[in-house]
């Protein structure tokens, strides 16, 4: 009998306003394949959102999706890495016990020896808390204008805060992180 895999409907509904902050030393890894099921994790990432090595094998990675996420924040990092390019970004990410943890994550896709896509490789660090202070505001201004106007209200948004600061989306979340 095989096992159910977890997905994003097996995620916690009650939430709760408990964070766990990162180690500064740590770093969560996991890989995907290229529909986003969970390949591998290490046991940091275990231990920040509380699954078993056996819950996450197998699972989508979007069991950790946090609802304050916009979802515009998945169409640019599935944008870059569908397309070859790695991906950098601030995501709050929930646990198992509906608490959730910030993570500046990199996302890199993985090429077989043939330039064939076959999967993401994603290195998750402690965020800059000065660059979450920008971030939280922002995502909730996004989360907004989707509820007003969906993904395109979100996406022109973010357009226009990227073009008045004069910034490509690479450089403000590297300076952001940098702060």
């Amino acid at each position: 009998m095989s096992k159910k895999r977890l997905s994003k409907l097996d995620a916690p509904k009650i939430l709760k306003n408990d964070e766990r902050i990162m180690n500064e030393n740590d770093f969560i890894v996991s890989k995907t394949d290229t529909k986003g099921f969970i390949t591998y994790c290490n046991q940091i990432f275990m231990d920040m959102c509380l699954y078993s090595d056996e819950e996450l094998i197998g699972a989508n990675h979007n069991i950790i999706r946090h609802p304050d996420m916009p979802r515009i924040a998945f169409k640019v990092c599935w944008d870059l890495i569908q397309n070859k390019q790695e991906f950098f970004g601030f995501v709050k990410n929930l646990r198992k016990d509906g608490g959730y943890y910030w993570v500046f994550a990199d996302i890199t896709p993985s090429i077989d020896s043939n330039g064939n896509l076959i999967g993401y490789y994603s290195v998750r660090r402690k965020p800059s808390r000065k660059a979450l202070e920008v971030i939280i505001p922002l995502y909730k201004q996004l989360i907004d204008a989707e509820k007003r106007g969906g993904m395109s209200a979100s996406e022109a948004l973010f357009g226009e805060l990227l073009k008045k600061n004069n910034t490509t989306y690479n450089e403000l979340v590297t300076s952001l992180q940098n702060m």
